[in-house]
């Protein structure tokens, strides 16, 4: 076929062929085709020549003229089949924002440490601040400067558990009340004082449905020149009307504390029946001159209560088990 011919139908072809390319590569092969060192274009040029002038510049005219038309058409081929498999990229990467997010399921505060924080906020407001003691005290500060004689009970192994603390001078045990920080306390706090201790204490008692050796006190101190039972029963009253609601009623019956003279069991009326809230009392006179206060010179009241208790009350739980049990469809109860 001629060369004119060939590039004629060439020219007539190329369009359509172009415009056929389904991708980027297919393109590249088909411009190597067109306008490539091995192609038709490419082998008139070197054929020019060897041919008369007038034919020469026929053929040139040709040349120039399909070099126009594919090389933009191909550009243009080019950059759409850029756009379109960037689009494809992008469409496959694309995050729906639509859609709901999966995020983690938040957690929240342990009842017990609920209950801890809304009665210490509770005092807090009446003026009181708040303290902490060690989990592991010393015979002293747990049983003698509370006035507990040897003989006590609570001193056995039976019901308080010691710990092997290699040479030390006085026994080490795992405290049984959070009153060790009533001594504490009044050993570096002149009066008055107001103080609030919550915190976690240990006794040999059995795991069953109304006991744990494991559980939670809140521990209270006033002192000051002129405190009588009366500042006792109205703090612990109004304590109790803010926690449990301000209908309920409330009786206080006589009890026996080593730290606390006199004593008292502190009980309320509470969705028809009495329950037994807290224990309290007068601060007793030997606990004062244990820690170098004069006992002709102030009075104070302490109380202590059970958070595991209130949490029990609070909630309708039966069973103190139930709060140390890690199944989530109890804890999330008390959210």
């Amino acid at each position: 076929m001629e060369p004119a011919a060939t590039l004629d139908r060439l020219v007539a072809d190329a369009p359509h062929r172009i415009a056929a390319a389904a991708s980027l590569d297919q393109l590249h092969r088909l411009e190597t085709e067109l306008l490539g060192r091995s192609s038709v274009i490419a082998e008139v040029k070197r054929s020019l020549g060897g041919i008369d002038p007038e034919r020469r510049r026929a053929l040139g005219r040709l040349i120039n003229q399909a070099n126009t038309l594919i090389g933009p058409a191909i550009l243009a081929r080019r950059a759409e089949l850029e756009r379109i498999e960037t689009a494809a990229a992008l469409a496959g990467d694309a995050v729906d924002v639509t859609l709901p997010g999966r995020s983690g399921e938040q957690g929240t505060l342990h009842v017990i440490r609920q209950v801890m924080d809304e009665i210490v906020d509770i005092f807090v407001a009446l003026g009181y601040t708040v303290a902490t003691g060690p989990e592991a005290e010393t015979d002293w500060y747990n049983f003698t400067a509370l006035n507990f004689k040897p003989d006590h009970p609570a001193r056995a192994e039976t019901d308080t558990m010691y710990l092997d603390y290699g040479e030390a001078a006085e026994g080490v045990l795992l405290r049984t009340h959070t009153s060790p920080m009533q001594a504490r306390y009044m050993e570096q706090h002149p009066p008055p004082i107001q103080v609030v201790v919550p915190g976690r204490v240990f006794r040999r008692d059995p795991l069953d449905p109304t006991h744990s050796p494991v559980f939670h006190q809140v521990e209270g101190l006033a002192v000051d020149t002129d405190i009588t039972f009366a500042d006792l029963k109205g703090t612990l009253a109004h304590f109790a009307r803010e926690f449990l609601g301000p209908d309920i009623t409330i009786k206080f019956l006589p009890h026996y504390f080593p730290f606390t003279e006199p004593s008292a069991e502190m009980h309320v009326l509470y969705r028809g029946s009495w329950l037994e809230l807290l224990g309290c009392g007068m601060v007793h006179p030997a606990v004062f001159e244990h820690v170098g206060y004069d006992p002709e010179q102030v009075t104070g009241l302490a109380f202590g209560l059970g958070a595991d208790r209130m949490a029990m009350v609070r909630h309708g739980v039966t069973d103190i088990r139930h709060l140390f049990d890690p199944d989530r469809r109890v804890l999330s109860q008390f959210r």
